[in-house]
């Protein structure tokens, strides 16, 4: 067990870090500590069985999350998520949190609950946490194991978010509305809006897994809600829809200048932050796993990956008509789930566009439609 201490962290000037994002200096990153689950979401990109003894055998040490920590920090990140899989079957959790937490970062914790006891509210009480962050998949056993394929721990995840709202946890609580959950979609909305003061949000767009497991992916397709059911969940949503509204301006867009067209990334992807597979290696976001856009951080550093790889991501351009003439002069762009990425794990290419985003796109753009002056044109 990590040694004790008492450390009292006050949130960093934002508005400093703001700047310095902006000339590219490292603000946060991701460790995915485990791949494994000991649910199976349907919807999942990246879980692999609990008792999964390949994946545990290539998960990162404890000693090796503590050097890239220490790498991180020293280029200073001040805030850093853990996530999964699921990372509280990792048995070391406890001594990676702690290690984290004396750094002086700001630790945020992905968890799908099930496995919180009193232990872990004790730790996160005594060393709290940023946030901690946990998936409402359903809020009745049917539904919960419907999407889980576990209804036996539907009672283990409602005693989890309870231990941690009593104990008085910083807690966000989210929903993935998918099809084996729609129907009790506004339920589970109660559900988190009376537990937590927090803001709650869903996310109705799910990408394909980055095993690209065919199987697995036909599933994750079926359940997807159709564009007219993503459009009709925002609608009903006042404050979401309300947003959508003021930002209509800023998310449906004159096209992209023509110099900027080639270029594949236009997110902020590794600039400010990077993610860490369960496996070491590094990435400048969690949904891109092109083979050519990662590095071994167990064979080089986080600094040599930032200045050699980075860079390099990030000049990627493509001469593919199809790409220029789609995505990259869409007006609907900021409303799409499209990116490389995400392109990747549809097609096998960083610069096809898919059909579903597009017209995941167009309705959400009808949504906001009446606030424009122009009417959507997408190419």
């Amino acid at each position: 067990m990590a040694e004790s201490f008492i450390m009292e962290q006050s949130l960093p000037d934002f508005s400093l870090w703001e700047k310095r994002r902006e000339k590219g200096a490292l603000f946060s990153f991701t460790l995915e500590v485990t791949a494994r689950c000991n649910n199976n979401c349907r919807h999942c990109y990246i879980n692999l069985p609990e008792a999964d003894a390949g994946a545990r055998a290539n998960e990162l040490s404890l000693a090796q999350i503590k050097d890239i920590a220490d790498q991180a920090v020293d280029l200073g990140a001040v805030w850093c998520l853990i996530t999964g899989g699921e990372p509280l079957l990792r048995d070391d959790f406890e001594d990676m949190y702690l290690y984290l937490k004396k750094k002086g970062l700001l630790v945020s914790v992905f968890t799908n609950g099930t496995l919180v006891d009193s232990h872990h509210v004790e730790l996160f009480k005594k060393y709290p946490p940023r946030d901690l962050e946990i998936t409402v998949y359903g809020v009745t056993k049917q539904t919960y194991g419907r999407v889980t394929r576990r209804p036996d721990l539907f009672e283990a995840f409602g005693s989890g978010v309870e231990r941690l709202l009593d104990a008085g946890v910083n807690t966000n609580l989210k929903a993935v509305p998918i099809q084996a959950n729609l129907g009790e979609y506004s339920q589970i909305a109660e559900f988190c809006r009376k537990r937590t003061s927090r803001p709650f949000r869903f996310d109705p767009l799910i990408h394909l897994r980055f095993d690209r497991d065919e199987q697995k992916n036909a599933e994750i397709r079926q359940q997807r809600l159709t564009p007219d059911q993503i459009a009709c969940l925002e609608r009903e949503d006042e404050k979401r829809h309300a947003a959508l509204e003021k930002n209509c301006d800023k998310l449906i867009m004159p096209e992209a200048p023509e110099h900027e067209r080639s270029f594949l990334f236009g997110c902020g992807a590794g600039i400010s932050d990077f993610v860490v597979s369960y496996d070491g290696y590094f990435r400048l976001c969690s949904s891109l796993w092109h083979p050519e856009c990662m590095y071994d951080l167990k064979n080089g550093t986080v600094k040599h990956a930032r200045e050699s790889l980075v860079p390099k991501v990030r000049s990627m351009t493509s001469d593919d008509p199809k790409f220029l003439t789609h995505c990259a002069k869409c007006s609907l762009i900021n409303l799409c789930l499209w990116c490389p990425a995400h392109a990747w794990l549809e097609t096998g290419r960083m610069d096809q566009p898919c059909d579903y985003f597009c017209e995941v796109a167009v309705e959400r753009g009808k949504n906001i439609e009446k606030n424009l002056d122009r009417k959507i044109q997408v190419s």
